[in-house]
């Protein structure tokens, strides 16, 4: 069977040479931006560039509003910072989940708590949150939600969108509503995809985007900030030092962050997001084609939740065993397609090893069976 996958994939790429698990494209005016920023000489985070992407990434999700930074990293912990999180609140997230996410939540001198996943989704439980602050959790006569053992302030959640499937994240919403918890979605792997017609990052109160290389669009490095009206003005102050404006004189008014994208980054994600209705189109057919060739299989396809429309970041196979599942990845590579496991569960980690945990059942058992395979929109 895995030689047949091999064959598959190799045809759909049309080549017999290396095919990487997701590699941008460029299409559009992606050439012709990126000179009309060097010629106008405003290369760094001053320039049209910058304003039209936020627009246009506002409008692309139906946001209120949009906030440009450097990287998807930066868009979490910006914020986790507007969220009020501070030294020593914890943070409620999943542990299937990109480093990223948790290294945000430290940069602020909180700590996680991990939650178990849905299989369905992939993304976290609202089951498995409910009952975990059920047993663990109370409110305070302040309204805040504390943890039981020792008092300390249990301040936001942040689920991810994982390989840009979404979540239940209404039911997620629901549960951090009543528990009086800031909700941020990491939604850096699923720009184009929807929860009952609705865009990811738009569900909470803030939302962070991911415009890494390997993300369905780039700009190089860059994320962004879904958010209102409120804290655009906030994020965006934030994001560039928090200088007070002035044509002459410097001055800041807090601690601020540099985090501002550059107009060279930002006139790519113009080209880009011009084109994503196109890319999803074409990782759509992709997905339906993965669909079609393993549904005979005992490997299996994941498919897109229930109420969703997912982008397909990265499709995904799921093998009966942890032993099935590293022999696909070991004849995979070795035949010059590329695939990767999911990444080491956050709890695992030695920086996060000493965490507090729910019962993390489905994340060690899609651990040891999850795949990705190549993504990448097809040069047709």
């Amino acid at each position: 069977m895995f030689e047949q996958v091999v064959k598959f994939i190799q045809e759909i790429y049309k080549t017999n040479q290396f095919i990487p698990l997701h590699e941008p494209k460029f299409i559009g005016k992606e050439k012709e931006y990126l000179a009309q920023t060097i010629d106008s000489t405003f290369v760094s985070s001053v320039g049209e560039f910058v304003d039209k992407f936020e627009t246009k990434l506002a409008e692309y999700t139906v946001s209120d509003k949009a906030v440009v930074v450097v990287n998807g990293t930066s868009a979490l912990h910006l914020s986790l910072v507007l969220a009020g999180v501070n030294a020593g609140d914890y943070v409620l997230t999943q542990s299937l989940s990109f480093v990223a996410t948790c290294n945000a939540i430290s940069y602020c001198k909180a700590e996680p708590i991990f939650i178990d996943v849905d299989k369905k989704t992939l993304g976290l439980s609202p089951s498995a949150l409910e009952d975990w602050l059920e047993i663990n959790a109370f409110i305070d006569e302040l309204g805040q939600c504390k943890y039981k053992a020792n008092n300390r302030v249990i301040k936001a959640c942040v689920p991810m969108h994982t390989f840009g499937h979404p979540l239940e994240v209404d039911k997620v919403l629901a549960v951090c509503d009543r528990w009086n918890i800031f909700l941020i979605e990491d939604a850096a792997e699923s720009l184009g995809s929807l929860y009952k017609d609705m865009h990811t990052g738009t569900f909470g109160k803030l939302g962070a985007l991911s415009f890494n290389g390997n993300k369905i669009i780039t700009t190089g490095g860059g994320g962004a900030l879904l958010c209102n009206e409120n804290y655009y003005i906030q994020g965006k102050h934030l994001s560039t030092t928090a200088k007070i404006k002035d044509d002459i004189f410097f001055f800041h008014d807090q601690v601020g962050f540099n985090y501002r994208l550059p107009n060279l980054n930002a006139a790519l994600g113009c080209a880009q997001i011009e084109s994503i209705e196109f890319f999803l189109k074409q990782k759509r057919q992709l997905a339906k084609e993965y669909e079609q060739f393993f549904k005979d299989s005992n490997i299996r396809f994941f498919t897109e939740p229930k109420h969703c429309r997912s982008n397909y970041w990265l499709n995904t196979l799921i093998f009966d065993s942890d032993k099935e599942k590293n022999e696909f990845l070991l004849y995979t590579n070795d035949k010059k397609v590329m695939t990767r496991p999911v990444w080491t569960p956050m709890h695992k980690l030695p920086m996060f090893s000493d965490s507090i945990c729910g019962k993390l059942t489905n994340t060690t058992w899609l651990e040891e069976r999850i795949v990705n395979i190549p993504s990448s929109v097809r040069n047709n």
